[in-house]
């Protein structure tokens, strides 16, 4: 029966699966770069970055020896900049410890800064043909409801069942071909919202299908509070000049710029506003605000950020050690997080006096 089941999804994958570029190599680098871009990335979205990055970066050393600023420029508007801070990390360490050759086995891939077990698992498996499962979303969501799982596919018991159950389905089969079969039968054919069951290969063995439960697999139970933020983003405007900050360690965008901010309990209006403006930064009356943009929401793993954007004509009297002067027209040189990067760029704040 799990034989049957492979050989299906194997069948199928031959006949329908994307013509993909980290497909057609055994490069371990590349592999690895495709993985990480993916790994909080739509295929379409992120098939341009990879192909920028590889052409910027075709090789460990060349990622090595970059500067954090460019690789964090390069991969403006992913989104997860650890991914990409971890991945210059790892570059650095397979240069020093395993002396520029991508590690091949398991376990050094694994112990790679930024690589869990799913990542170790599929750069294992497409690059060296080792027997390792690489159970991502897509593999949960299929083999759940293959085997009608209702267990929570969160917990760590229930992935451990699931990666066996993945394992005795792959067998002594080849693992690259495997791997890449479930996921993309995941990804285009048993997909999360109206999967397409009418002509789905393995829809007289998937027990959800003969329950009629496959609209409630596989089962997610979220206790992830969502926590509201709100920002009044500062951008001083005098002549040609503004002020932009780096964000610190430990932050989720650390290593990016930002405008200065003010963070309140509520959405503040214009006239609040100015006042925490007076007594924060010591402003001069004279000082005003220019142009308010109206509130950006903006979605981060476990927070809802209530934005603001704000033109203010003149420079605060008191100003942060932390703050770096600089011309309108160099912010293009700046990784910023996407949210600002979109709003600068649609409100040209390179060139600020055509902002309306």
């Amino acid at each position: 029966m799990l034989e049957t089941e492979r050989e299906l999804i194997s069948r199928w994958y031959r006949q329908n699966h994307r013509q993909l570029p980290w497909r057609q190599t055994k490069d371990a680098y590349k592999i690895w770069v495709s993985e990480i871009i993916l790994q909080q990335t739509r295929v379409q979205q992120g098939l341009p970055y990879y192909q920028r990055f590889i052409t910027r970066f075709p090789d460990v050393a060349s990622l090595a020896s970059a500067a954090e600023q460019d690789i964090l420029h390069l991969w403006q508007g992913l989104g997860y900049y650890s991914r990409a801070r971890n991945m210059h990390a790892a570059a650095k360490e397979i240069m020093e410890k395993h002396h520029g050759k991508f590690p091949d086995t398991y376990q050094e891939i694994r112990n790679l800064k930024g690589i869990g077990d799913y990542t170790a698992a599929a750069i294992a498996s497409f690059a060296f043909g080792l027997p390792y499962v690489a159970v991502d979303g897509n593999v949960l969501r299929v083999i759940s409801r293959l085997s009608e799982i209702e267990e929570d596919i969160n917990l760590g018991k229930t992935k451990k069942l699931i990666t066996q159950i993945a394992r005795e389905m792959m067998g002594d089969s080849d693992p690259a071909l495997f791997n890449q079969s479930m996921m993309e039968f995941g990804a285009l054919q048993c997909v999360a919202k109206n999967p397409q069951c009418d002509d789905c290969p393995l829809r007289d063995q998937c027990k959800a299908y003969i329950a009629n439960k496959v609209h409630l697999l596989p089962l997610k139970i979220n206790k992830t509070k969502v926590r509201n933020r709100y920002i009044d983003y500062l951008i001083f405007q005098n002549e040609k000049h503004t002020f932009i900050k780096r964000r610190g360690k430990e932050d989720i965008w650390e290593g990016l710029y930002d405008f200065p901010s003010l963070e309140h309990t509520a959405s503040l209006n214009e006239t609040e506003l100015l006042q925490h403006l007076r007594k924060q930064f010591l402003l001069p009356g004279e000082i005003h605000i220019a142009h308010r943009s109206g509130e950006i929401r903006h979605r981060l793993s476990h927070q809802l950020l209530h934005i603001h954007f704000n033109i203010i004509e003149g420079l605060p009297d008191s100003i942060d050690k932390s703050w770096i002067q600089v011309r309108f027209e160099q912010l293009s040189d700046f990784p910023f997080p996407e949210i600002i990067n979109k709003y600068k760029t649609k409100n040209n704040l390179f060139k600020l006096k055509d902002i309306k």
